[in-house]
């Protein structure tokens, strides 16, 4: 097996070599390049050296996105990884309707992001006409908070899943041999259950970091940047950019924020991933 492996495998996996360099490594070297550039099209596109990254970093726009996005993740992630591992928790101790609990919570990850978007818009706006707050379009507070809250109405569900995985995995001997050593429920938790389960916040968490950042659909949809743009996320800034001004220097700006965006979430994925990973142990 291992001779067919290495003899037929190259041509198996050279197919999907060959769409991967097609649709990512190309297009991504493109963009690089045209990060460079001014244009309007690929065709017309002029050299531009450093300029378009000298504008980028000086574009207060810019930097607020980046300061509201990364406030966002921060309690996002936190919010989310914590009530799901919660649910993870309660639902793992062979409670009566767990199945349909787990099918509930899951559910709204199915949703797409501009149809929760528009729902939650709603909701919220409803909500603060009854209160006589400003709607959604006139206060940054309201649409922080509710970006929060569609982030973990929707993510919640899908770490859940994860962390239950995580927690049925753990070996029932790890468990009985702490409560022989007379370790009680939040020390076998902290102790116990948090490490053997650490594989699986390395993975909930670099979701949630990841989709954190790139969040653009809920964002366009529920606030649209409103009030001011002062509830633009950075994807929603980068899009604003390249598709809202005219001109050949706006596409070159654009394209130098969505390289410098990519490059600063693979950063942060890394060091989140590697920081992470040191603290998982075997099952």
């Amino acid at each position: 097996m291992e001779k067919a492996l290495k003899k037929y495998g190259p041509i198996f996996t050279l197919p999907t070599f060959i769409a991967f360099c097609i649709g990512f490594i190309w297009p991504f070297l493109q963009g690089l390049y045209l990060s460079f550039c001014q244009f309007t099209t690929v065709d017309n596109a002029k050299w531009n050296g450093l300029k378009n990254y000298i504008y980028v970093l000086q574009d207060e726009a810019f930097l607020d996105s980046f300061g509201f996005t990364v406030a966002f993740a921060v309690v996002s992630i936190l919010s989310i990884n914590v009530i799901a591992f919660t649910l993870a928790l309660l639902l793992t101790r062979g409670l009566k309707g767990t199945n349909f609990f787990r099918t509930v919570f899951f559910m709204p990850n199915l949703i797409g992001g501009i149809v929760l978007g528009y729902i939650w818009q709603i909701l919220i706006n409803c909500v603060l006409s009854l209160v006589e707050a400003p709607l959604l379009a006139l206060n940054t507070a309201a649409g922080y908070w509710g970006l929060i809250i569609l982030m973990c109405w929707q993510q919640i569900g899908y770490m859940m899943i994860i962390y239950i995985a995580g927690l049925q995995n753990i070996s029932e001997d790890v468990l009985e041999a702490a409560r022989v050593d007379g370790a009680n429920s939040w020390q076998t938790l902290i102790k116990v259950k948090l490490p053997m389960v650490m594989s699986s916040i390395t993975v909930c968490v670099f979701l949630t970091l990841t989709n954190s950042f790139k969040l653009f659909d809920q964002n366009l949809a529920l606030t649209g940047g409103d009030p001011n743009h002062t509830t633009d996320m950075l994807a929603l800034n980068i899009y604003q950019t390249f598709y809202s001004r005219a001109g050949m220097q706006w596409k070159g700006y654009g394209q130098a924020k969505a390289v410098i965006f990519c490059i600063l979430v693979v950063t942060i994925s890394l060091i989140q991933l590697n920081a992470t990973r040191k603290r998982e142990v075997q099952s």
